[in-house]
């Protein structure tokens, strides 16, 4: 019979991290932390904004695309209130912010409204998501119009979010890029979708027989 190993896995562990202590990774990760965890945020956020415009594209996609492109908007929004928070509670650790300015918003003594643009971005996204996620709530009369209109606050809460982590820091350059990347695939994704909309209302108006 061959010796269990699980006597030998505390030792393996300890060792793992002694090793791991000695090369400094806590160090390294929690320097990447206090400036990544935002950036993943933010791109979690936006990738959540694209996945949601193509699942309400009808044109773009069948009935099984659009529940599959409905279920990754719903990943991505759960990944990104993750790093969120995850950005919240380094900035806090690390002192660069109160608690208090934390969660009132423009309360930072250093830059209350570059803070306060993050702290209201943080609640918009957390209503949206929660808006989502009790959307049979909105079943009555009126109620998909109010619906809608919670939702699209993700869009200034997107835009506070972008400003908030172009300027409240010092982003390295592979950051900034991904905020590049990040503004110009939501405006084409928009645009994209403005230009479905009014192709949809030019052929209600012209008719089947093409005349308006």
């Amino acid at each position: 019979m061959r010796p269990s190993a699980r006597p030998a896995l505390p030792a393996a562990i300890l060792l793992f991290l002694a090793v791991a202590a000695q090369a400094g990774v806590a160090e390294r990760t929690q320097e990447f932390l206090d400036f990544g965890a935002g950036v993943l945020a933010l791109v979690s956020l936006t990738s959540t904004v694209l996945w949601g415009l193509a699942a309400t594209g009808r044109r773009l996609l069948g009935p099984a695309h659009r529940l599959l492109a409905q279920g990754v908007h719903r990943g991505l929004a759960v990944a990104g209130l993750g790093f969120l928070a995850l950005h919240v509670w380094v900035k806090v650790a690390e002192d660069r912010t109160s608690p208090a300015a934390a969660a009132v918003p423009f309360a930072d003594n250093g830059q209350p409204f570059l803070i306060g643009l993050g702290t209201m971005a943080g609640y918009l996204f957390v209503a949206v998501a929660v808006s989502g996620a009790v959307r049979s709530a909105f079943s009555g009369a009126g109620g998909s119009r109010r619906w809608r209109a919670l939702h699209m606050t993700a869009y200034p809460a997107w835009g506070a979010a972008l400003v908030h982590g172009l300027h409240a820091g010092l982003p390295a350059g592979w950051a900034t890029a991904g905020y590049a990347l990040c503004l110009t695939g939501v405006a084409a994704a928009l645009a994209l979708r403005l230009r479905a909309r009014l192709r949809e209302e030019r052929a209600e108006r012209t008719g089947p027989g093409g005349q308006s």
